[in-house]
């Protein structure tokens, strides 16, 4: 009986474990100010004018870094941002934006890295994405979050031997076959966004 009841602690420790880790927040940096900024840029883009003013938050790739008098313009590809609003690894871009960020921000630090940007919606700008032409929605950045990439092991689920659980010693069980036993998958490598 002792047996059952430390190994059902270490399943509902193990459970509560996976529940609370997959709980993310947004960083303080790029909450902003309203409970839900606009992160959808299809519809800000196909009616720009009646987004001028709301707060938008969006993330995506630094494709370009420029510095002007008192703000920098960083040039982001977008892609749709998951619940802590870090940018979707492996999406495709849904639009680019200018985000314009008060003061001085080195290119070297920026370009080509993950942003997440929060802040009111200014408009629209033209401008072109290699040769062709391009409207870009524009905004300005009060808070922003650059992201960095990291490796992480997933372990796969792990066989359960159903004869595992209880007390007492299991002359018939041998740990390597019978009743419930499969080998088990390897772990894999993810790369994931953190901060």
């Amino acid at each position: 009986m002792a047996g059952q009841k430390r190994g059902m602690r270490w399943l509902l420790a193990g459970l509560a474990t996976a529940v609370f880790s997959g709980c993310v927040s947004v960083p303080d940096a790029i909450k902003g100010t309203s409970p839900t900024p606009q992160e959808d840029l299809v519809r800000v883009m196909n009616a720009p004018t009646l987004y001028v003013g709301q707060e938008g938050r969006f993330g995506g790739k630094v494709v370009d870094i420029k510095n002007q008098q008192g703000k920098t313009r960083l040039e982001i590809a977008a892609v749709p941002l998951d619940s802590g609003a870090r940018p979707v690894l492996g999406e495709p871009s849904v639009g680019r934006i200018y985000a314009d960020v008060n003061g001085f921000l080195d290119p070297v630090d920026f370009r080509n890295q993950l942003v997440t940007v929060v802040g009111p919606i200014t408009g629209t700008a033209e401008g072109k994405v290699g040769d062709a032409p391009y409207k870009y929605m524009v905004m300005q950045a009060n808070g922003y979050k650059r992201w960095r990439l990291t490796q992480q092991v997933v372990m796969p689920p792990q066989p359960v031997d159903p004869w595992f659980w209880g007390p007492g010693p299991r002359p018939w069980h041998s740990g390597l076959g019978g009743w419930g036993w499969y080998p088990p998958e390897p772990a894999r490598v993810e790369t994931v966004v953190t901060e």
